[in-house]
């Protein structure tokens, strides 16, 4: 179902089944799979492939190109997977030559109005971004975290696994996995509980995420110290590896 106004470059391929709405705007190198649901008033510039069964609601931007000076029109991309949700008037620039030349969006995001997603920026799956969060270039935010509405994430920040960020977070380090933060600049505020109990996490598992916690931010350790001190942990199934290896590879530092 393709509206008779809709702008559709020659080289687009786009799955049969997908609908496009009025005024929507598809350019050259720009791959649309099936099932996906462009409302009104969508633009699309490529190169972008996008996967099945995601819906754009109006005024989105996908794929222009980055806002970077240093960007000369070198043919960089932007990849989305499955099932993602983009609220009215989201943007999402491609990549840069200086970094992996593509911007990667995984599978079953809801993303909320008015987020800005930057160039070269790398989103797992499961994530949610309420209304007017922003991210600047070269941030990669794992499956499963919250960004809470009109929060900030500074370029080449990395925000952890099942890590909720609070409304209004000005965020200029890495959040480790399983941490909430909030505030200006962003501040450890405890562990993102309730969001593992919805994800199958067992008294066992909560217990050390809780220990894990309290080894960075209450016992007054140095980070390797603390460190030390989670990988002593009885952890025989790996509940804090993903969060060891986290803090092990923190770039800008975590918040701390």
């Amino acid at each position: 179902m393709i509206h008779s106004t809709a702008i559709i470059d020659e080289s687009a391929t786009i799955a049969d089944n997908v609908k496009v709405g009025a005024y929507c705007v598809i350019g050259a190198n720009v791959v649309i799979g099936e099932d996906c649901v462009l409302e009104p008033h969508v633009v699309i510039t490529g190169p972008t492939t996008i996967g099945r069964a995601n819906h754009f609601y109006q005024f989105c931007s996908i794929g222009a190109a980055p806002q970077d000076k240093k960007y000369r029109d070198e043919p960089t991309t932007l990849v989305i997977g499955n099932g993602n949700t983009f609220r009215e008037n989201v943007t999402v620039n491609r990549g840069t030559t200086q970094d992996r030349g593509e911007t990667l969006i995984g599978d079953d995001n809801w993303i909320m109005a008015g987020v800005h997603i930057a160039h070269d920026c790398v989103i797992g799956s499961h994530a949610i971004f309420a209304n007017a969060t922003a991210l600047a270039g070269h941030v990669t935010v794992n499956d499963w975290a919250i960004l809470g509405g009109y929060t900030l994430v500074h370029q080449f920040c990395n925000i952890g696994a099942h890590s909720f960020c609070g409304m209004g977070s000005v965020i200029n380090q890495d959040v480790p996995d399983y941490v909430v933060v909030s505030g200006n600049l962003a501040q450890p505020r405890g562990v993102n509980l309730e969001g593992l109990k919805r994800r199958g996490y067992d008294r066992d598992q909560l217990s050390l995420v809780k220990k894990s916690y309290r080894a960075l931010y209450r016992s007054g350790l140095k980070l390797d110290d603390a460190l030390a001190e989670i990988q002593a942990l009885n952890d025989d199934r790996g509940t804090l590896d993903s969060l060891i290896h986290f803090v092990q590879q923190a770039k800008r530092g975590i918040v701390r």
